[in-house]
């Protein structure tokens, strides 16, 4: 079972997302809030699998937020997916760089929701990949590098070529079906280039794809 805490400070969208968790066989939701002060202590007491996280709330906001529970610093980071509107995307990469592992639009359907929160919940980094490009390649020249390494330097040309699709927002059996390759050769190329330029997960690939110049 995996548990959700939802956090978002208007009351029909919270409503909404609860009600969409909670009549999933393999969901709960362990709690729920409007603030993001409340949304660290409660994820704090309650130890939640994933916080879903709206970014513009009272008191405390989702991005900082977010730092207090999923940064480099935090001992035991808690896993942040942050679900937001087009025109807070500035907000969105910036809840990114505090440690979220992955961001949905809030019109995205339920499906989509809830396949984000499963993959969250499951180690893995989401990004929507209708707005990766776009919001990434918009940002990415104000951050720092996310990695020491040369430019793809240490890449193979088929390491390279998996980047890329990253990049474009596709999952690990969109890679598979586009390279016509088996879903668990994708997932060793992924693992393979997260170690080599030491990167954490396929946000922070996706950001040294577009920081490096890798793709445009």
């Amino acid at each position: 079972m995996i548990r959700v805490l939802v956090c978002d400070d208007q009351v029909l969208v919270r409503t909404g997302l609860v009600t969409i968790i909670d009549a999933q066989p393999d969901l709960e939701v362990a709690g729920e809030c409007g603030d993001g002060r409340t949304a660290v202590d409660l994820a704090r007491r309650l130890d939640p699998d994933v916080v879903v996280m709206d970014v513009r709330m009272p008191v405390l906001d989702g991005i900082a937020a977010t730092r207090l529970l999923a940064g480099a610093d935090v001992p035991r980071p808690v896993k942040v997916l942050v679900v937001t509107t087009f025109n807070l995307d500035q907000y969105v990469y910036e809840a990114l760089r505090a440690g979220a592992s992955g961001f949905l639009l809030k019109d995205a359907p339920p499906d989509r929701l809830l396949h984000g929160i499963r993959t969250v919940a499951s180690g893995a980094a989401l990004l929507d990949p209708e707005v990766t490009r776009e919001l990434v390649g918009r940002f990415a020249t104000r951050i720092r590098p996310v990695a020491p390494s040369a430019p793809g330097t240490r890449l193979t040309p088929r390491e390279l070529e998996v980047l890329h699709l990253i990049a474009d927002g596709l999952s690990n059996s969109e890679i598979a079906a586009e390279l016509v390759l088996s879903p668990e050769t994708v997932k060793t190329f992924v693992s393979r280039i997260l170690t080599k330029l030491g990167l954490r997960d396929r946000v922070q690939a996706v950001v040294y794809a577009y920081r490096h110049g890798l793709v445009g």
